[in-house]
């Protein structure tokens, strides 16, 4: 009897163990515990009855590279229309990973060696850590800010090499590059004001303002991008009045003596200079540039990208609703629309580039990059913003589409076979691949999939763009991901990955988003920071640099790194509710901004005179608005700690750019 009681003994200790493992280890049906969850705003129904498609796709070789490790299967076009859940073609493990026969395996690689994604990224960041991270970003932004108004206000930018100011290229007017963006209206100073209020700084941000109401004049002989002037310059005079008329002031004393609307009254005064964009366009897709004095130049372009003519939406509305004049929304939302109706009929995706007069597509590439990129973004925002159903609608249709053609690779982030989703650009017509890259303007993308609550193909997303910084300390403006190198080698400070950082922290409270911020932070001081400021990197591989710090790093790779870290800024603990514009502009979502006070809301057939000029014809209603808040559903605390993504599949899209 002793010894079946033995043997009894054995078999119950061995059990126990097993159950050891399977609780401590997450050895069982998913650890993607990152489920799609609503982050506020209420976008529930955004996915539909019927939920996404996200077709996976079979594993084939890498044609051209001699030698080199199996291609990922996103050369592979998707199944459209197969239902959600299709399994992808098995794929072999990263070098160093254990093989599926393994029991490591099944325990996301341990067993075969430490883990050393699960010792850098696991566990708490500390507070002392944390703090010291936020008075680094803080400092960044205050060295590029003070170079910038010693050495460059009133200029536009700072070059922060030779320590001087740069304005627009007179010399050379074909320079877009740079005429695009600068308009001789002190451009860094005016993107940074709202910078200013969120760090707290009232003393600076209300000399930043008064500088601006006696200084900045858009009365100047220059020729501008319609949408750059649009989100640098009247979305942040827009925040920043915004901010100083608020009666709760929760970033400190912004309020500004005497002030009697001056940033509003400067808005609509460049908006009004930017109509003329709208006018003697067949389609209602504005022109792509206005000269701020004489209107669109003589010998203006007919061509314009998606992105340019269609993300004017949020500041054009805000102004409108903040005046009560209805004709800047209007413009903005006609060419939303217009552009949507041009999408395809088969795909239901839309082009990068279109000829305004024909409506014809002059460029076929679908994607979420350059040329695409914020379309998608303020069809959303302009919904949270503006409770308008329609943009919901669009929204919803496009991202269905996306999902449906652009996705490639494994149905699951967290779980499954087969390489991880990446989404690739494809002919709008036919959904057929195009090309094997993907821009860094596209790393906004998993921000924008926070918002709705696709936090777990965000997760990949990110760590996709993550393992291409981690392999050069920057993001290359395009990276090819069937050669695992570089397309176009220059990083100008670009936001994106950061702001993606920002919000999946703020939706996953996961503090491996901390550490990407300190390795982006770290980055930026190793490689770019020079004399007087914060240069553009030309080269991301030998890291020489280019002597420009573009405004949006103040206004936006500063700030979002800052709140990253600043656990208790008003922006999170205020109890208001705030969105980013694609600028970076912080905007409350409040009532106000929810009502239109004029009656037929954007009838096509109003606006105009008969000469196609716009006329102001507000009429008064109440426009009613769903209540679209809710609370955010947590990550529960118990699994915080553990990495938003499985070590395996991290391995895995560090082996897929070259890191391993």
């Amino acid at each position: 009897m002793q010894w079946r009681a033995l043997v009894l003994g054995l078999v119950l200790l061995r059990l126990g163990l097993h159950g050891v493992l399977w609780l401590v280890f997450g050895l069982g049906p998913s650890m993607g515990f990152y489920q799609r969850f609503p982050l506020s705003f209420g976008f529930q129904s955004l996915r539909g009855p019927d939920g996404l498609l996200s077709p996976a796709s079979g594993s084939v070789g890498r044609p051209g590279v001699p030698g080199g490790p199996p291609g990922p299967s996103w050369l592979q076009p998707p199944a459209v229309g197969v239902a959600a859940g299709r399994p992808g073609t098995p794929r072999r493990p990263a070098r160093g990973v254990c093989d599926p026969a393994h029991w490591g395996y099944m325990l996301g690689g341990r067993g075969c060696g430490p883990d050393e994604y699960e010792k850098r990224y696991s566990g708490a960041f500390p507070p002392q850590l944390r703090a010291q991270m936020r008075d680094l970003a803080r400092g960044m932004f205050v060295f590029g800010y003070d170079n910038y108004m010693a050495h460059a206000f009133p200029q536009d930018e700072l070059n922060p090499i030779h320590c001087r100011g740069r304005g627009p290229d007179r010399g050379d007017p074909s320079n877009l590059n740079i005429n695009d963006v600068l308009g001789n209206y002190s451009l860094t100073l005016v993107d940074a004001l709202d910078t200013l209020a969120i760090m707290g700084n009232s003393s600076e941000f209300q000399k930043a303002v008064k500088l601006v109401i006696n200084t900045v004049s858009f009365d100047k002989d220059s020729t501008v991008q319609v949408f750059e002037a649009t989100i640098r310059v009247l979305g942040s005079l827009l925040s920043a009045h915004r901010i100083i008329t608020d009666s709760k002031q929760p970033f400190g004393d912004m309020a500004i003596k005497d002030y009697d609307n001056e940033l509003l009254h400067m808005a609509h005064d460049l908006a009004v200079r930017l109509l003329p964009a709208f006018e003697n366009t067949k389609t209602g897709i504005p022109y792509p540039r206005v000269n701020l004095k004489t209107g669109v130049p003589p010998d203006s372009n007919n061509e314009t990208c998606t992105a340019g003519a269609g993300s004017l939406l949020v500041e054009f509305g805000i102004l409108s609703r903040l005046l009560g004049d209805s004709t800047f929304e209007w413009v903005a939302r006609r060419a939303v629309k217009a552009l949507w109706n041009l999408r395809s009929n088969d795909t239901g995706l839309l082009g990068n580039v279109v000829n305004i007069q024909t409506g014809d597509w002059v460029g076929k590439q679908s994607g979420l990059g350059a040329g695409l990129d914020s379309f998608y973004e303020y069809l959303l925002k302009s919904y949270i913003l503006f409770g308008e159903k329609e943009d919901l609608e669009m929204f919803n249709a496009a991202y269905q589409s996306i999902q449906n053609y652009l996705r490639r690779g494994r149905e699951a982030c967290n779980e499954g076979e087969g390489d991880p989703p990446l989404y690739v650009n494809v002919n709008m017509f036919s959904g057929q691949l195009m090309n094997t890259w993907i821009d860094s303007l596209q790393a906004f993308f998993p921000g924008l999939q926070v918002l709705i609550g696709d936090v777990e193909d965000a997760i990949c997303l990110h760590a996709f763009y993550y393992a291409i910084w981690k392999r050069y300390g920057a993001l290359p403006e395009r990276y090819n991901w069937q050669l695992q190198a570089p397309d176009v080698l220059f990083y100008p400070l670009r936001p994106e990955l950061v702001e993606s950082t920002y919000l999946l922290y703020q939706a996953t409270k996961n503090p491996f988003y901390l550490h990407v911020g300190m390795d982006i932070l770290q980055s930026l001081e190793k490689y770019t920071k020079v004399k007087c400021g914060y240069a553009t990197l030309h080269h991301v591989i030998d890291k020489s640099k280019e002597d420009r710090m573009e405004s949006f790093f103040l206004s936006e790779t500063c700030k979002y790194l800052y709140l990253l870290f600043d656990e208790e800024n008003p922006v999170h603990k205020s109890g208001s509710k705030y969105m980013f514009t694609t600028e970076g502009h912080i905007v409350s979502v409040d009532k106000h901004l929810r009502e239109s006070p004029w009656k037929e809301f954007f009838s096509e057939d109003r606006g105009q005179d008969q000469e196609g000029k716009f006329v102001h014809r507000p009429k008064p209603q109440e426009l009613k608005v769903l209540n679209s808040s809710s609370n955010c559903n947590r990550v529960p605390d118990e699994r915080r700690y553990s990495l938003p993504l499985k070590s395996i599949y991290m391995r895995q899209i560090d082996q897929m750019v070259g890191l391993i």
